[in-house]
């Protein structure tokens, strides 16, 4: 490989003497820490004393076909005997979501054109693999549900990733940025499939029922973001940022509470009560549910129903 022929931007440091050494070494590393990014690779090269710019490791793997995760994760998988075996659990999580990160990161982006982002991000230049993001909001939602907002680091949520705290910086400006992203895109995804499934219901009760479905289903078998808009929408003592995320929760139970006021109920039933006490008992179950019992299906009509007929013998 001439470095000569590379991009300017891309090019390996006159340095080093041996190019064909610093791209085998990428190699190495694609295949041993494949979810680590381009700015990781090229700090942990720099520590063993090869230099190359992280542009310039993004060109090596993008000549060999690896510029993303999830596409190093598949060469990992198919050049092993073992096939997915040879992934690890969270490597074979990353793999299975990422076509929905791509998906989910061209919605955002549609997004961000509606509401004038779109032109900033293009301004930063560098192009990036675009399941990044989305990996840094499940990394961002895993940490602040486990640990808590104001306990979780930028560095901490870098480290998750596999990237340097700059690398979450050219995405976020602030970790409040990142917290309120996670909202933002939870509420949104939820919201969409929340309507769809009430959609389809055949009466009051059934499209209550199908709203419950996907809400508990999200809370146990999501992503990071799902399960954490659906447990924890205050997992913050901060009034100020909770705030901003309040119309986001507000318009999500708007939901709940226009298929509770459509139910067919005694006189007198307290209808704002009545979804608060459903909300709330959903909110709860991934702190109890076991995998292999009940499944979130079954869980939701078992509400539902409890609430329709009553437990009275």
């Amino acid at each position: 490989m001439n470095p000569a022929a590379l991009p300017a931007s891309a090019a390996i440091s006159a340095q080093d003497a041996q190019p064909h050494d610093v791209e085998a070494e990428i190699l190495r590393l694609a295949r041993e820490e494949p979810t680590l990014g381009q700015a990781a690779v090229a700090e942990r090269l720099r520590q063993e004393g090869l230099q190359i710019s992280a542009s310039g490791v993004r060109y090596i793997w993008q000549k060999h076909g690896l510029e993303t995760t999830v596409k190093r994760l598949q060469a990992l998988a198919s050049q092993s005997g073992d096939g997915l075996a040879a992934l690890t659990d969270n490597q074979r999580r990353l793999l299975e979501r990422g076509e929905v990160s791509a998906q989910l990161s061209a919605q955002l982006s549609a997004q961000q054109s509606r509401t004038g982002a779109e032109g900033e991000d293009s301004e930063r230049g560098e192009e990036e693999p675009p399941e990044r993001r989305q990996l840094i909001i499940n990394a961002a939602a895993k940490l602040f549900s486990e640990q808590g907002y104001d306990r979780s680091s930028i560095r901490d949520i870098a480290r998750e990733v596999g990237l340097l705290p700059g690398s979450v910086y050219h995405y976020f400006a602030s970790k409040e940025e990142l917290y309120l992203a996670v909202h933002r895109e939870g509420f949104t995804r939820v919201l969409a499939k929340v309507k769809a499934a009430a959609a389809t219901g055949t009466d009051p009760w059934d499209r209550l029922t199908r709203a419950c479905v996907v809400h508990i289903v999200g809370i146990v078998e999501g992503s990071p973001v799902d399960r954490i808009t659906g447990h924890n929408l205050a997992i913050t003592g901060n009034r100020e940022l909770f705030a901003k995320i309040q119309p986001l929760r507000d318009a999500y139970e708007g939901v709940f509470r226009n298929l509770v006021n459509a139910l067919p109920v005694a006189p007198g039933t307290d209808l704002s009560l009545l979804r608060l006490f459903l909300l709330g008992g959903m909110n709860w179950v991934y702190l109890w549910y076991h995998q292999g019992r009940r499944s979130p299906e079954e869980i939701a009509h078992a509400m539902v129903d409890m609430l329709r007929r009553g437990v009275q013998a």
